[in-house]
């Protein structure tokens, strides 16, 4: 399509006078088919050197594993002080898709188990497509495949969705937050998510008290023990709650995470026992796939209920909605379809009055989705203390936060820039 006919289907020029200066020039620039048609999709391998304390902050949760006792594994306690930091090798994945007019866009880092699914079978399906009909794509990639609804087939649609809105962002020149529609808040308040502390009492007491002091007002400690710990794993997992509302007081929201790994009955005694110390939700008290026991542990206790970040799409996600089963859903764009769907989860939250507060696996789709949805809706953001610098590693000027407030940059797309000095070796793959 020549510039000319782009135009005439916007209604000739006077169609684009109400558009500001600079998305005029960006449609101007960007007025054939030819220089927006994908011409590559491909995966950079990055690998380089960190630096970490072996085995410090490294608490593990609990998960539907544990049941079985060889699955368990021995009590954890943080390495002693003496412990010397030491350089292990990273390896981070970053999808990279590239127009024939030189435009790019970048997402990452990616799980590597979703690569084969991305280079295999989507790779081919989105060669040739224009890089701006992002809805057109995400649909036609769902609709190729009779498994597309989930796993990693739609981790995959996820971060070529999230890296066509960086690209999208860039076409434009302006944050994927403002193309979005907002920013409703900036910078992004965000909850410190604690995974990693130890959950020794005592020790978790201190840390929960510190960082409110830091300036994290929200916190997500996680559940260390279940059902195959019987009745001591119980004692300890109420002890924890007892103890770091005592650490913060009244004005601190504690939510608590059990990641699938109990069951009913477990999960109804453990809201009975802590309801006094008011938690702001528990997360994933039975696994996923148990919307029946989701409904009647929502109506079995005044905790509110939490769950979605291993949920995939709207319809899922609806099928909890309907049901009255939580109160916060915790969708991700990495893995539940990219920005596209699960600004359409946000949609359908604000419908039936539960909140969506992005499960953050990476930080940039997630948190620019609440930076450009209303408070209402999605009212703060999650930061995983211990993992997100380790994720934004071969990222320039990442976007952290030591106070519970993550300042985006106006960058366009993402902002995502690879740090050269950091990247030691780059592959480009299109194959896996």
């Amino acid at each position: 399509m020549k510039r000319r006919d782009f135009l005439h289907t916007l209604g000739a020029g006077s169609a684009l006078a109400f558009l500001p200066a600079f998305t005029r020039s960006a449609f101007a620039a960007a007025a054939t088919n030819d220089d927006l048609a994908i011409a590559e999709v491909e995966v950079l391998k990055l690998s380089g050197t960190h630096h970490l304390v072996p085995g410090l902050n490294r608490q593990y949760q609990v998960n539907p594993l544990h049941l079985y006792a060889e699955r368990r594994p021995k009590p954890f306690s943080d390495p002693p002080a003496t412990t010397k930091e030491e350089s292990r090798p990273l390896t981070h994945y970053y999808v990279r898709i590239r127009t024939k007019g030189g435009q790019e866009g970048l997402y990452g880092a990616c799980d590597k188990e979703a690569l084969p699914v991305l280079l295999g079978v989507l790779r081919p399906l989105v060669i040739g497509q224009n890089a701006l009909a992002v809805e057109r794509i995400w649909d036609q990639m769902y609709r190729s495949n009779r498994h597309s609804r989930a796993s990693h087939f739609m981790m995959a649609i996820s971060y070529i969705d999230n890296c066509l809105w960086d690209l999208r962002g860039r076409v434009f020149g302006a944050p994927v937050f403002r193309l979005l529609g907002g920013p409703t808040q900036q910078p992004v308040p965000v909850y410190g998510s604690c995974l990693g502390f130890s959950i020794d009492p005592p020790l978790a007491g201190k840390r929960a008290a510190q960082l409110k002091k830091d300036g994290f007002i929200r916190q997500k400690w996680f559940m260390g023990y279940g059902p195959g710990d019987g009745a001591r794993g119980m004692d300890l997992n109420v002890q924890l709650v007892k103890e770091l509302r005592a650490a913060v007081g009244d004005d601190v929201a504690l939510m608590f995470d059990a990641y699938q790994g109990w069951d009913l009955q477990y999960a109804i005694e453990w809201c009975r026992k802590v309801e006094q110390y008011r938690p702001t939700w528990v997360e994933e008290a039975v696994p996923m796939s148990d919307l029946e026991s989701f409904i009647r542990l929502s109506q079995a206790t005044t905790v509110p209920i939490a769950t979605g970040e291993h949920l995939y799409g709207r319809w899922e996600a609806e099928q909890f909605f309907k049901a009255n089963a939580l109160q916060y859903i915790q969708a991700d764009p990495e893995w539940c379809g990219g920005v596209s769907e699960t600004v359409k989860v946000a949609n359908l939250a604000s419908v039936h009055g539960v909140k969506l507060l992005p499960h953050c696996h990476n930080v940039h789709a997630a948190l620019h989705i609440v930076a450009s949805q209303s408070p209402t809706v999605c009212p703060f953001g999650e930061y995983l203390i211990n993992h997100v610098p380790e994720k934004l590693h071969f990222i320039k000027d990442p976007p952290l936060t030591t106070n519970g407030f993550v300042t985006l940059p106006d960058k366009p797309g993402f902002g995502i820039e690879l740090d050269a000095a950091k990247v030691e070796k780059q592959e480009v793959l299109t194959t896996i």
